[in-house]
């Protein structure tokens, strides 16, 4: 008979996972901002240690009292509000990543000049220098119409003229690109301004406003990621003098142990030590490294991932975001990741050194054991002989003391009337008494040989 059908109100599932929910809706993490043009923005990335946590919670909370929005929920990692700063509307969104948070502001409107009213003027003074951390990147950015520098007669396809760059990024070289297919246009010098900040340009042909707050998002997201990627070498370079003295001591380790092949147990063992030392030195360099390496290459890849996000498309006479991070970040990266591959393979060959005195130290150890044992058995080849030799005078002491006691005992029989002689029976006596000792002797011997063999197979 087929089951009934559950009623309507019944449960349609079973019970969910205890983390369901929050992996379903970790797709839709750090949603971007939808744009429109014109508008500003500014991005901030602070790393702030775990101790630190509580009171950035706390700097966050007095910035929502003071612009009258309700703070951030305890254990939340993302949060955007509107607020009321009295200097204008602004739009704060608030990231928290795994080293480091993020503090994006957006305004809508433009300065009369090229970044001279940043959205971080509009927010109360000294709040943002009192975020708790080290700022690792900061940015402002501007998205305009592609039309409001690009002439018409350029059509669709313009771009703005070298004079109308230099004018937003100081004359300093410009690197950009068409982005989003061609939707809209890239422009930064990747340079740290006098204010503390770099600068991007955005300008839009044709992108959504969702499509834009993605790319201007990207844009800050790559830089963000490069310098957290780019942390991790001054670790590289400070390990630099470190590595190379290792290798130094490490080849003239491995010359004393090639050369001293029949040197002295003493000399292996000192040799042994000074490698133990130096494996303990390359342990504490890559204790100290592989936390920081792991996470430059985590952020490399995050780069790489956000730069071919934006689908470029290349600008006459500009490079594109890809070529410049290729042609200098990648180098850094790859300093970074041949540090750590040193560090890896001067822990193997002091391992393999080591592996190769231990057994030498083994192999000498052992030749001195063959010899004990060897000392050891010829002496108890002596003691033996020693043993029987005492045996056989055991012998004659024990048949001269018994041949004493029958001798005793004949005498006191002729006293008593026997017609024996004492000495005739002492001296018949001594043969037996002889052949008896030796016969208990040698039943000692085969019982401790027995109870050796039956020893000898408990331990098996």
């Amino acid at each position: 008979m087929p089951a009934p059908l559950p009623m309507p109100d019944a449960p349609l599932l079973p019970p969910d996972h205890p983390d369901r929910a929050s992996l379903a809706a970790e797709v839709h993490a750090r949603p971007p901002e939808p744009l429109q043009p014109p508008s500003r923005a500014t991005y901030v990335a602070v790393r702030i240690d775990g101790d630190a946590r509580a009171a950035e919670m706390a700097h966050i909370q007095a910035l929502c009292t003071a612009c009258g929005v309700a703070p951030p929920a305890p254990g939340v990692t993302q949060w955007a509000a509107h607020l009321a700063t009295g200097r204008g509307p602004v739009r704060f969104k608030w990231e928290r990543h795994g080293e480091f948070s993020s503090y994006t502001f957006f305004t809508a409107g433009l300065s009369g000049l090229p970044f001279a009213e940043p959205v971080v003027a509009l927010l109360p003074a000294g709040w943002l220098a009192g975020v708790p951390g080290q700022t690792v990147f900061a940015a402002h950015a501007k998205l305009a119409p592609a039309s409001l520098l690009v002439d018409a007669a350029q059509g669709p396809g313009g771009t703005p003229s070298a004079g109308q760059l230099a004018a937003h990024f100081g004359g300093n070289v410009v690197v950009g690109a068409g982005i989003g297919d061609g939707a809209g246009m890239a422009f930064t010098d990747f340079v740290i301004h006098p204010d503390g900040f770099a600068r991007f340009l955005l300008l839009d042909r044709e992108m959504t406003e969702r499509q834009a707050g993605r790319m201007l998002q990207r844009l800050f997201e790559i830089e963000a990621y490069r310098m957290m990627a780019l942390l991790a070498l001054p670790v590289a370079r400070g390990l630099w003098p470190r590595l190379q003295a290792i290798e130094r001591t490490l080849a003239g380790l491995t010359e004393r142990i090639a050369a001293g092949a029949n040197a002295g147990p003493g000399q292996d063992e000192q040799l042994l030590q000074d490698l133990m030392a130096l494996a303990a030195e390359i342990e504490s360099a890559l204790s100290a490294s592989q936390a920081r390496f792991g996470a430059s290459r985590a952020y490399h890849a995050l780069v790489a991932t956000r730069i071919g996000e934006l689908r470029e498309v290349r600008i006459k006479g500009l490079q594109t975001i890809d070529e410049f991070m290729t042609r200098r970040l990648n180098p850094a990266m790859a300093t970074c990741a041949t540090a750590n591959q040193r560090l890896h393979d001067l822990s193997e060959r002091v391992a393999q050194a080591s592996n190769l005195l231990s057994t030498r130290v083994d192999i000498a150890r052992e030749r001195q054991n063959q010899a004990l044992l060897a000392a050891t058995a010829r002496r108890a080849k002596l003691q033996l002989r020693l043993q029987q030799t005492v045996e056989g005078l055991s012998v004659a002491a024990i048949v001269y003391y018994l041949a004493g006691l029958v001798g005793y005992g004949a005498k006191a029989l002729k006293a008593a009337g026997a017609p024996i002689s004492p000495d005739l029976v002492t001296g018949a006596a001594v043969p037996v008494l002889a052949l008896g000792a030796w016969l208990v002797l040698q039943r000692v011997h085969h019982r401790i040989a027995a109870d050796d063999a039956e020893t000898s197979r408990g331990f098996r």
